[in-house]
């Protein structure tokens, strides 16, 4: 195991573990936060695109036990549009206003003393429809003729850009070969086990109105900025706390943020604190997804299977509205768009089009999962067409290690790696000659038997300013740019010497707690035991900035680089009071086994808690001049992470792993049924800090991707109404998880955080899914199916193998 800070890693078990499995989790709807607390439910729409006519509250209001009811005119009298990521005219509200865009559109909210109540009183709203023909296909709301969704914009289309980095006409125009693939990716969402869950209190003070709000959000905390605009609030009147207790999120509970500021009007009115909780069927309906991507790519090759120049043109649905942090998908890998191969040159056209579907938003390896679909299938028919196996195509377009750092054409700098060694291993660890020659078997049998390959760079610490790009150069050039990954923690020793924790992440049940203790023991030299984290988030009093929160695999390369720099401090002051203790100089003692010892002289030692102590209570004993300060506040802050330049580039994450995933499947020749046999993986997440965590990242990654691979899908008919159920909407459970797993590491230390730390728990959610899809387009190449879409199920198999369907017209 690599060491960290000079200590190998541990195999330590979660500590937030013993709270869960003995029911003493603190999630919010466990807690009353605040007395007299109303209760609230929301009107939503029938219809995928309508005009409001009007909407009658009159009746509701009158219901006994309703405290307020509040429409489409409340929320205009006091809210703006929030703020989006860029000037598009598409206003969002947390309502519906002049009309209706997707199925499950908020048009009302109903307070009363009970759910119950609040319920039946909803059912009492009368809103008066006018429909209008709704359009759900990203490629039909392309049209000139096709429903326009809002009325000031001139399209559909939120945004469109094209860039250019090298000379890719003359490559193409030269090239031996151009290998072309159409993809579809396809819209699911993270389904955690706990929805969205919100309490909300408006404060009407004498310095101006103030809101302060529970909810199991996750970040970024960007998104306060975005409910502060649309309150027309300073931020810092805006006060959001998060349990400890998060029943995941996998990147949905970003999309809160309108449910808080809902809320808050709603208390408003009620003059009460007003407590929302979502049930499954609202979730499902209306309250995020990862956008759904159509892509073409094109690859310029020469005869030896080398890619010369790479054309992308990608389009996603976002959706009813461009909701931040949207466009965020389309740009979130813009660093990493030529994945683990060097290709000098590229050419990307990004859109963002909005339709009759919920808004999108994060869903766990956002946008790596879209493009790696679209690369790493067009990788295979590069393969194909050059006659080479998949494994020695992607080798031959490797970044070499000799390479790192290595800098894409996008921008990107991939910060260390070894692809070939990583894929090295899958080959070695899955006995992949072997595998091929069971297929031979199986094919002569008449069996449908495939394997498939993604090899994938994993970006991590993402770099915020790459939304950026969704705006053109010359008008980011006259406002301010953005960027950033920092994050922000906070490290207090009290006079017992107990070390004190806060972290400015707010974890969904990743083990954030359990690293943050480790890490800080090692650098104080302390046992476990004497290390607290608090993982609650109350952004009054716990230090985040704009860029934290927990999302894009951040945690391990930015926030321990900061708990490092934080007991790095708080070390030197401890040190120095030992010494004192010791009648020694600073200079000559460490930190070790919960003491203050003389170097080389392990018997001449104080304890860490005395030595604290010292400082807390006899500060005047410290040499002239030491600060008696025994907490310590960090902000690591790479400056890697830059805006975007004139030309369009940027460094769009910190850090850079790798995944080299193979895929074994089998089809049923009745039921189409594909079963999936064997994943063998190799990560490269940098420096490994507890092993139990890592792989328990890598499992779940595993099981999310499988089922957007297999199973779920967010399917709309023609008119616009979606799966709103368990019964239509298929997750995979440990029935579907049961195929042979061979998990293995790599290590190449990052050079640019602390630890060498990269992140980990997204890595197998961008490369499961298109390793399967290569899988069983290996399994199906003897009936010249090419497969282009997800989910593969026995249905989309079928229609397949007989032409019935092209994926294309069922993927809505």
């Amino acid at each position: 195991m690599t060491a960290v800070s000079g200590k190998p890693a541990r195999r330590t078990a979660r500590i937030e573990d013993p709270a869960l499995l003995t029911g003493r989790g603190r999630f919010l709807d466990d807690m009353d936060p605040l007395p007299g607390t109303l209760t609230a439910a929301v009107v939503r729409s029938p219809h995928p695109h309508a005009r409001i006519r009007g909407v009658d509250l009159e009746r509701a209001r009158r219901h006994p036990g309703v405290a307020a009811v509040i429409g489409p005119e409340e929320v205009k009298a006091a809210l703006r549009p929030f703020p989006l990521a860029l000037k598009a005219p598409m206003p969002y509200y947390p309502t519906a206003t002049d009309k209706v865009r997707f199925v499950g559109e908020p048009v009302a909210v109903v307070v009363a003393n009970d759910r119950y109540l609040a319920e039946d009183a909803a059912e009492l709203v009368e809103v008066d429809y006018e429909p209008l023909p709704p359009v759900v296909d990203v490629e039909k709301a392309l049209l000139p003729d096709a429903p326009r969704l809002h009325e000031d914009a001139d399209s559909n289309v939120a945004t469109d850009r094209t860039f250019t980095f090298g000379g890719v006409d003359d490559v193409f125009a030269k090239a031996d070969h151009v290998v072309k693939g159409k993809y579809d990716f396809p819209r699911y969402s993270s389904t955690p086990m706990e929805c969205y869950s919100v309490v909300a209190e408006w404060q009407d003070e004498g310095d101006g109105p103030a809101i302060q709000a529970w909810a199991n959000f996750h970040g970024p905390f960007s998104m306060v900025a975005v409910l502060a605009g649309a309150f027309g609030l300073p931020a810092s009147r805006i006060r959001l706390m998060i349990p400890a207790d998060n029943g995941g999120s996998f990147g949905i509970k970003a999309g809160i943020y309108p449910y808080v500021a809902l809320m808050a009007l709603a208390s408003k009115h009620a003059g009460r604190p007003v407590r929302w909780t979502e049930d499954r069927i609202e979730h499902l309906l209306a309250s995020s997804a990862g956008s759904d991507r159509a892509m073409r790519f094109e690859a310029a090759v020469s005869n030896d299977g080398t890619v010369q120049a790479l054309r992308a043109d990608l389009v996603d649905n976002v959706g009813a509205y461009l909701r931040p942090p949207e466009p965020s998908t389309l740009y979130r890998c813009f660093g990493n768009i030529t994945g683990a191969y060097k290709i000098d040159a590229v050419e990307i056209r990004s859109r963002a089009v909005v339709t009759n579907k919920t808004p999108t938003g994060l869903n766990r390896g956002f946008g790596g999962q879209q493009l790696y679909f679209g690369l790493e299938r067009l990788m295979d028919k590069v393969a194909e067409t050059c006659g080479l196996d998949p494994i020695e195509l992607r080798k031959r377009n490797f970044v070499r290690h000799e390479d790192f750092p290595y800098a894409t054409p996008t921008g990107g700098i991939y910060d260390s790696g070894d692809y070939h060694r990583a894929l090295d291993m899958v080959v070695k660890n899955a006995d992949y000659q072997a595998l091929r020659e069971k297929q031979r078997e199986a094919r002569a049998r008449g069996e449908y038997f495939g394997l498939g390959v993604a090899t994938i760079v994993d970006p991590s610490a993402t770099n915020i300013g790459y939304v950026g790009l969704a705006t053109p150069a010359e008008q980011r050039a006259s406002g301010r740019g953005k960027s950033g990954s920092t994050e922000h923690v906070r490290i207090s020793v009290d006079p017992s010497g107990q070390v004190s924790v806060l972290l400015g992440t707010v974890p969904q049940g990743q083990g954030h707690a359990t690293v943050a203790q480790q890490v800080v023991a090692d650098q104080l030299g302390l046992p476990l035991e004497q290390v607290r984290p608090i993982v609650e988030m109350d952004t009054a009093t716990t230090p985040w900035t704009i860029s934290s929160g927990s999302y894009s695999s951040r945690f391990a390369p930015l926030l321990t680089s900061a708990l490092v720099e934080a007991a790095e401090k708080l070390a030197e002051t401890v040190k120095i009071a030992g010494a004192t203790l010791l009648g020694v100089a600073a200079e000559e003692v460490e930190l070790a086994e919960g003491h203050v010892r003389q170097r080389g002289e392990p018997g001449r030692a104080v304890p860490f808690k005395h030595a604290a102590g010292l400082v807390h209570w006899d500060p005047g004993a410290l040499p002239e001049g030491t600060s008696a300060r025994l907490y310590e506040e960090a902000a690591f802050t790479p400056p890697q992470s830059k805006a975007a330049s004139r030309s369009d580039q940027i460094n769009s994450s910190l850090c850079y792993g790798f995944v080299a995933e193979l895929a074994v499947v089998r089809i049923d020749p009745e039921t189409r049924e594909v079963k999936l046999e064997q994943v063998v993986t190799v990560h490269d997440a940098g420096t490994i800090l507890n092993p139990t965590l890592l792989e328990g990242q890598v499992h779940g990654a595993l099981a999310h991707a499988l089922g957007g691979a297999l199973f779920e899908e967010m399917r709309y008919t023609d008119a616009g109404q979606p799966t709103a159920t368990f019964m239509d909407y298929l997750c995979p459970t440990t029935a579907e998880t049961t195929f042979e797993l061979n998990s293995d590491h790599l290590e190449t230390p990052s050079p640019l955080t602390r630890l060498g730390a990269k992140g980990c728990g997204e890595g197998s959610c961008m490369s499961l899914p298109v390793a399967i899809a290569n899988a069983v387009a290996d399994a199906l190449a003897p009936a010249g199916v090419d497969v282009t879409s997800l989910p593969l199920h026995g249905n989309v198999l079928h229609e397949l193998l007989t032409g019935s369907t092209s994926q294309n017209e069922r993927n809505h």
